[in-house]
C-alpha cells in the first residue's frame, strides 16, 4: 500500500432512532414528565423553537455524569484495540461521552425538583408538564434517518446523532460494576448515577449520542468539534396544541402575569389545568 496516496474519505455514519431501546429501562404508557425552568430560559427557547441538550460531562452538578464508576474504569484502562493499541477502551469510553448530550425531565412532580433546579431567575420558575409518548414521537418522527440534518457552523451535515429515552438507574457508585464477561456498551454509562447523590431526582433523559470511534471532519477537511451543548428543532406552539404538553405549572415566585403575557406574544395558550394569573 502506497502511504502517500491520500486516504478517501469514509462518510459519516447516520444517526438511529432508539437504537438501544432494549438496553434501557422504559416508563409505561401515559407517563407524565415535569422538566423545572426558569421563566426566561422557557421564553427563549419557545421563541428559538427547540430543546436544550446539555454534554454530559459539561454538567457541573454531577461531574461523573455519564462516566465510568471507578471498577469499571479500572478493568477498560488495561484493555487495548487490536489494530490501535494506544487506544485503550477507557479512551473510547470517554470519547463516547464528549460527544453524549441529555435533555433531562423528572418522573414525579416534586419539591426536590421545585428546589434544587432552575434557582437563578428574576421572573421566577415553571414546570412544563410534557406526555412522554406524544414527546418521543414527535422527537423520533424529527430524527428519521435521511429526514433529518445536522447544523454545524453554517454547514449542512449528516445527522449523526442516535437518540434514546430511558429512565436513570441509580446505583452505588464506589462499588457499581458493569463490565463483567463482556464489556458495557457506552449507553450503559449515560443513564447510570450515585443512588447517594441523585436518587431523588427520579430522572427520564432522553439523550443523543454519536459514535466514539473515529474523528468527523468537514467536506474541506476541517475536524468537527462537539460542543456544549445542542438545540434540537422542537415547536411549543404544536406540542402545546396537540397535548404533547399538558400544563404549565408556576412556582410561588413565579412572575405570572408576565409570563402570560409573553406566552400571549408567542401564540400559546396554556390548558386550563395550568396556573393561569389572577
Amino acid at each position: 500500500m502506497n502511504e502517500n496516496i491520500p486516504r478517501q474519505p469514509i462518510p459519516a455514519p447516520l444517526g438511529y432512532v432508539e437504537p438501544h431501546a432494549d438496553l434501557l429501562n422504559q416508563p409505561p404508557d401515559g407517563q407524565l414528565l415535569y422538566k423545572v425552568m426558569t421563566v426566561e430560559n422557557l421564553l427563549i427557547s419557545i421563541a428559538g423553537s427547540y430543546l436544550h441538550f446539555n454534554r454530559v460531562d459539561r454538567y457541573k452538578d454531577d461531574l461523573n455524569d455519564g462516566q465510568q464508576p471507578p471498577k469499571d474504569q479500572q478493568i477498560s484502562a488495561e484493555v487495548r484495540f487490536e489494530k490501535a493499541p494506544n487506544f485503550s477502551a477507557a479512551d473510547y469510553y470517554d470519547q463516547s461521552r464528549a460527544r453524549t448530550y441529555a435533555c433531562c425531565f423528572s418522573l414525579e412532580n416534586s419539591d426536590y425538583i421545585w428546589n434544587n433546579y432552575a434557582n437563578d431567575s428574576k421572573k421566577g420558575k415553571v414546570c412544563i408538564v410534557f406526555n412522554f409518548s406524544k414527546l418521543r414521537t414527535t422527537l423520533n418522527l424529527t430524527l428519521q434517518p435521511g429526514s433529518a440534518a445536522l447544523e454545524y457552523g453554517g454547514n449542512r451535515c449528516h445527522q449523526i446523532f442516535s437518540i434514546n429515552y430511558g429512565i436513570i438507574e441509580y446505583v452505588e457508585w464506589d462499588r457499581h460494576k458493569a463490565n463483567t464477561e463482556y464489556l458495557a456498551n457506552p449507553i450503559h454509562y449515560t443513564y447510570l448515577k450515585d443512588k447517594n447523590k441523585f436518587a431523588e431526582e427520579k430522572e427520564l433523559r432522553i439523550s443523543l449520542t454519536a459514535p466514539g470511534i473515529g474523528q468527523f471532519a468537514l467536506n474541506d477537511g476541517s475536524a468537527m468539534s462537539f460542543p456544549d451543548s445542542l438545540h434540537m428543532d422542537f415547536d411549543f406552539r404544536v406540542a402545546n396544541a396537540d397535548g404533547t404538553i399538558q400544563q404549565i405549572l408556576c412556582a410561588p415566585n413565579c412572575d405570572v402575569g408576565f409570563l402570560y403575557a409573553e406566552l400571549d406574544k408567542l401564540h400559546i395558550v396554556p390548558s386550563e389545568d395550568s396556573d393561569l394569573p389572577p
